[in-house]
């Protein structure tokens, strides 16, 4: 029941100091109380206290507003909450200032809770003032016409405000014709408001759409419009919502020349029209207006109805007029949900229950009928988009059809007639929780707004429902319209698709580039250097220099090598450029335009350690330069946006103009004349010149000139944001910088490393609201912030300590939709924000890094990286002068060193890291890449090992990979092959007491590994198992052995599919003595056994790769260091690829042996390969004779010669 009181002031007190205030007889969810303030008031505040010398007191309620009487409003704040906090007790006035004016006659307050010891029971104050305003209502067929004496300056700021209301979709608010035939026009559309530029008036075009603004501005409530023309720029304001849009062309002033035109018209009320200062609707009544234009507001009743939640349902009977043959049924609705029950009821007979309903966006009726099939119809599709939908439900003697949207819609038809009669109960909505045969529901529970119910043509009266005098419901809000558009304004970020059911939005982020909830944080990297620290190699990336910045992600090259990350930005022009001479042409121009947007160079630039790019001039009688006091003939232009005019050349400073020969020459000279062939090619390294945008060349005119440049893509290393750290040696130490701004979307990364078991990484506070993120032990990570909706905490655990003194990554975010946590590559933990609840995060103090306001908690440890919204903090500055913090950290390997593979070695750099791949047989910037070369019959390799002290004394040292430097109890051999060529020879390595071993192919495609231990002794042949070798493939074999035992492993990257194992219990001796070590090729001056021999002559056709033994790595220095006298190659040799054919077996075998204990065998701790002694190896096929006094390793493919 609700209770009114009315008044003639302004303002209107109930506030009471003696006994009284409002009470209603039952105090449950259905009671509210309504003033008239008899006119249109702008209310400012209200106030609220409980009964006097009572119990009776609110705790929360709601606050409707409206101009009628009907079709409230409910007012929100700012965060979209609906609750408005109450009283604690009788006494005390508690008072909400509104954040904006609302302006309405009635003001309705609905108990949302109260005193449990109590009763409803409330003195209400409301504040405001004398609202008055021009009104102007259009019926759909007349308009404003407005006419300027003067037309305002192109210069001059140009505005148009006005508020209208409507319960139309679509029409015309405002066409503005101006100068040179450019015309703005406001249009709604389906709810919501479009601003479309025309340049041609005359075109049949509708013009182009520079922005859309609003939703749902069908309502039947004031919205405030703002269109505002400053210079080239438009604003246009949609209540609170706002946008800006440059134009070109369209900055014409427009003034208001020709009458509103539109196909369809305006249907509803203007007020307060104002062009700049100037009262059109003023003018208006001085006949300025075409058509039925009436100056007061003519504002239809129409009641509608709102379903809230799955409890939501309204019951109504059945008319007595149907007994006639024909039975209508009509409603509309408007909802986001794709699903949901409109109607259902039970026919007696024959016996069978009706249901209209949405699945999947399209209407459907479903009539079960006992004893026979299910009756289907559908019509209409896509009706989930917030508009109102006619729907209507026909039933004669010999058809049944549903309706939608009359002439726009679709209309689907049965045979099947519905015998309604009146002691039909109709269920819209959904069902009573006890209702029995009368109302089953299968479906989801409609969730939306309906209006204009009838039967049969009659209007069903909702207030009379309202005020239970007719039929029944339950969790309705009845005389409102609830909808809320969530997608406007969109929440989701950079380009994210928004879509929203009754209660919720989904951000779909799949195409945007970025990831979460709204589309707040980057896919991608934000260098080139970050990839190569998550261990990726040189290729094409997307690099997003900002993260969740405005920025967008670029597709760049990452050129990875050892020592440093390079990002590669093309431009259009590349290549080497020849500027033909022309004596008409005195000058030649050339303009450089790079991919990524200027935003994102500038910040590629800025954020790196070093940039460089190749400037060349190659010339003959071209000059750069004139004499010192003439203008230069040649400059280029460079530097952030437009650039600056540079006048020096590759090599020089800035402003010198000197060039690279210049220098060379220690004089202008050279550069002044060039009058013979001359090259001045250099680096420009100076990051505020870069990067060159265009190019100016002169003297090129004269006969005999001759003149070609070419500008290099810019190249840039190095990430000041990755590597920016500061180390925290004292619990009460701390960086502050300014408030973190992050009101709807913060996102917050860093690394971490530390020893201590707990500390607080970050913190900032506000009056209530604060945010922090803290180890709370050594497995533990916790992101906890409050809102206003009380602390909210996410955590996320480890399985293993975080306390290691490695680095460890964090990211936390933090929108409107839910709170996140991620530690490393754990699974990410997320919390959900309340569907209806604050979310602006208002904080005021300092930002603390590493330790808190209290001093307490402190963090101790490397914090490095820390990123608030993209915004990377400058930790080593402000640890510069702050006590008890020291800026940097270093100690990388710990955390990166595992990405240097094959052998590789992590060095420790400043800021960074760096795989040293000298004891590696492969290279890269993570030793990755494989060494290899295809060999045929006329090649081959000899690597000759050498002592130590021989290699000081003839001043030769080659890298450590180029000597031996074996164990004293064993060697370990690696390499991988790809052939056709069965038997073959893989690697062979003797010594000079004639011991050796080979690896081979047998005839049978099978793997072989042969060891001659003694000069007198037989060969111990230990078979892998491993057959089919000779088919093309990549394979890949590694020897390890440890005093007497030896493993032979096969493909060991598919070693979890096939592995065995065989050990023989045999005893190796092997002779200190070793003279050769080489692939598939054997040498020496003895004579070799029948069948080596015979592999020999055959030679080795195919390819090898990452050959390795021990340290010695003969394949990569032959062909990465062929000068050094260690390496003796034969032929073209060509590095190749072996990696690129199809993958290797799909099975692998790993073998033990112990070698047989044979007498007069040498001591089994002594190595392969003795670096005292001098002998020699062989790689790749076959060889000529090597001499024994040194030591050789030889890859080696050719016809046998001579032994």
């Amino acid at each position: 029941k609700s209770d009114d009181i009315s008044g003639s002031r302004h303002c209107v007190s109930v506030l009471c100091a003696g006994a009284g205030g409002w009470s209603p007889l039952v105090s449950d969810s259905y009671q509210w109380l309504e003033v008239d303030l008899e006119r249109r008031t702008q209310i400012t505040a209200v106030a609220t206290q409980g009964r006097y010398g009572s119990s009776d007191w609110l705790t929360a309620y709601l606050l409707m507003f409206s101009d009628t009487g009907h079709n409230w409003r409910q007012h929100r704040q700012e965060d979209s909450l609906g609750a408005f906090p109450g009283n604690s007790n009788a006494d005390t006035v508690v008072q909400y200032k509104l954040d904006q004016p609302v302006i309405a006659r009635y003001l309705r307050l609905i108990p949302l809770d109260w005193n449990p010891t109590g009763r409803i029971g409330l003195r209400l104050e409301i504040y405001g003032c004398r609202y008055t305003s021009d009104v102007a209502n259009s019926d759909g067929s007349s308009s404003l016409v407005f006419r300027l004496s003067i037309r305002p300056s192109r210069t001059a700021t140009e505005t148009i405000a006005l508020k209208f209301k409507t319960m139309k979709n679509s029409g015309t608010l405002l066409h503005a014709e101006g100068q040179r035939d450019h015309s703005l026009s406001l249009v709604l559309e389906k709810g919501r408001l479009l601003l479309y530029h025309q340049q041609d008036v005359s075109s049949s075009s509708g013009g182009r759409l520079l922005v859309s603004l609003g939703s749902l501005l069908d309502d039947q409530h004031w919205h405030h419009v703002k269109l505002e023309r400053h210079s080239a720029h438009l604003n246009l304001t949609v209540d609170r919502a706002a946008r800006q849009v440059h134009t070109v062309g369209a900055a014409q002033s427009h003034g208001l020349q020709k009458p509103i035109l539109s196909n369809r018209n305006f249907h509803g009320c203007l007020e307060n029209l104002l062009y700049n200062d100037l009262n059109l609707i003023n003018l208006a009544e001085q006949n300025n207006h075409q058509g039925n234009v009436t100056f007061s507001c003519a504002e239809p009743v129409s009641v509608a109805v709102t379903f809230t939640d799955p409890r939501s349902f309204l019951q109504l009977s059945g008319l007595t007029s149907w007994s006639s043959e024909v039975v209508a049924v009509a409603l509309q609705f408007r909802t986001w949900n794709r699903a949901g029950l409109l109607l259902t009821f039970d026919l007696p007979r024959p016996e069978s229950t009706v249901r209209l309903y949405l699945s999947e966006a399209r209407l459907r009726l479903q009539i079960d009928r006992a004893g026979r099939a299910t009756l289907e119809l559908s019509a209409g599709s896509g009706l989930n988009d917030g508009q109102w939908h006619a729907v209507e439900l026909i039933s004669g003697p010999d058809c049944l059809s549903i309706t939608v949207d009359k002439d726009e819609g679709a209309t689907a038809h049965t045979s099947v007639p519905l015998p309604l009669t009146a002691d039909i109960q109709l269920f819209f909505g959904g069902c009573p929780e006890q209702s029995g045969r009368g109302c089953t529901n299968p479906f989801h529970t409609f969730q939306g707004c309906m209006r204009l119910l009838t039967l049969d043509d009659r209007t069903v009266d909702l207030m009379k429902v309202q005020q239970r005098l007719l039929g029944n419901y339950s969790h309705l809000q009845m005389d409102i319209c609830g909808i809320i558009d969530r997608c406007s304004p969109s929440h989701c970020e950079h380009g994210g698709r928004c879509s929203q059911s009754w209660s919720n939005f989904h951000c779909n982020c799949s195409t945007s580039g970025y990831r979460g909830a709204t589309c707040h944080s980057s896919t991608y990297e934000q260098s080139c250097e970050a990839y190569k620290h998550k261990g990726n190699t040189s290729g094409h990336y997307y690099i997003d220099v900002d993260g969740s910045g405005p920025i967008r992600p670029r597709l760049i090259y990452c050129n990875m090598t050892e020592d440093r990350a390079w990002m590669v930005i093309q431009h259009n022009n590349t290549e080497v450029t020849r500027v033909h001479p022309s004596p008409e042409q005195h000058q030649h121009s050339a303009h450089f335009h790079y991919a990524p947007e200027e935003a994102q160079l500038a910040a590629i630039i800025s954020q790196s350690e070093h940039c460089e790019q190749e400037l060349s001039y190659r010339c003959r009688k071209s000059r750069l330069l004139n004499t010192p006091e003439g203008a230069p003939f040649s400059w280029w232009v460079g530097g952030p946006g437009a650039g600056q005019v540079q006048t020096y050349w590759a090599g020089a400073e800035p402003a010198s103009r000197q060039c690279a020969c210049g220098l060379q020459d220690n004089s202008q000279t050279s550069c002044l004349h060039l009058n013979t062939l001359a090259n001045d090619s250099g680096l420009l390294t100076h990051k505020e010149s870069l990067p060159v945008r265009s190019l100016v060349l002169g003297d090129i005119q004269r006969p005999g000139s001759e003149a070609a440049y070419r500008v290099g893509p810019l190249r840039c290393h190095g990430d000041k944001n990755f590597w920016n750290a500061a180390f925290f040696d004292k619990e009460t130490s701390y960086l502050h910088f300014p408030t973190f701004n992050g009101e709807l979307n913060a996102d917050i990364s860093f690394l971490f490393k530390t020893t201590s078991s707990s500390g607080v990484f970050l913190e900032n506070l506000g009056i209530k609201d604060f945010i922090r993120i803290e180890l709370s032990s050594s497995s533990a990570v916790v992101f906890s912030l409050d809102v206003g909706n009380g602390p909210l905490e996410v955590r996320v655990e480890s399985s293993v300590p975080l306390n290691d003194s490695r680095w460890h990554s964090v990211r936390a975010e933090r929108n409107v939709k839910e709170a996140s946590l991620r530690v490393d590559q754990l699974p990410a933990a997320t919390q959900e924000a309340p569907a209806e609840g604050h979310v602006h995060l208002r904080l005021n103090s300092q930002l603390f890094i590493g330790g808190t306001a209290s001093r307490q908690k402190g963090f101790l440890g490397c914090i490095r990286s820390l990123q608030l919204n993209g915004v990377t903090l400058d930790l080593e500055e402000r640890a510069k002068i702050t006590p008890g913090v020291r800026p940097g950290c270093p100690g990388h390997c710990g955390s990166y060193g595992a990405l240097c593979r094959n052998q590789g070695r992590c060095v420790e750099r400043t800021s960074a890291f760096s795989c040293d791949c000298a004891q590696s047989a492969y290279t890269g910037a993570f030793c990755h890449e494989e060494v290899a070369a295809s060999f045929k019959s006329t090649m081959s390799v000899a690597y000759i090992l050498r002592p130590p002290h021989e290699l000081s004394s003839n001043g030769s040292v080659p890298p450590p990979s180029v000597h031996s430097d074996t164990s004293p109890r064993g060697e370990n051999v690696s390499l991988s092959f790809r052939t056709l060529q069965s038997p073959a020879l893989l690697l062979y390595a003797d010594s000079l007491d004639r011991e050796y071993l080979a690896l081979l192919i047998n005839r049978h495609d099978g793997l072989e590994l042969r060891y001659k231990l003694h000069s007198s002794r037989d060969v111990e042949v230990l078979a892998s198992g491993v057959t089919s070798l000779a088919d093309g493939r990549l394979h890949t074999v590694t020897i390890g052995r440890r005093a007497d035992a030896v493993s032979v492993q096969v493909n060991a990257e598919l070693i979890c599919y096939n592995q065995f194992i065989i050990v023989f219990s045999v005893v190796f001796f092997l002779s200190t003595n070793v003279n050769t070590l080489g692939v598939s090729v054997l040498t020496g001056s003895y004579e070799l056994d029948t069948e080596l021999a015979e592999l020999a002559s055959l030679g080795f056709t195919g390819c090898l790769s990452a050959v390795r033994f021990d340290s010695v790595s003969p394949l990569k220095a032959a062909l990465l260091h062929p000068d050094g006298d260690v390496v003796v190659v034969t032929g073209p040799l060509v590095q190749s690829s072996c990696g690129s054919s199809s993958p290797a077996k799909t099975h692998t075998a790993e073998t033990t042996h112990s070698l047989s204990d044979q007498p007069g065998s040498a001591d089994p701790g002594q190595p392969l390969v003795n670096a005292i002694r001098s002998d020699s190896a062989l790689i790749g096929g076959n060889a000529k004779h090597l001499s024994r006094n040194r030591n050789s390793l030889s890859i080696v493919a050719s016809k046998r010669g001579e032994m």
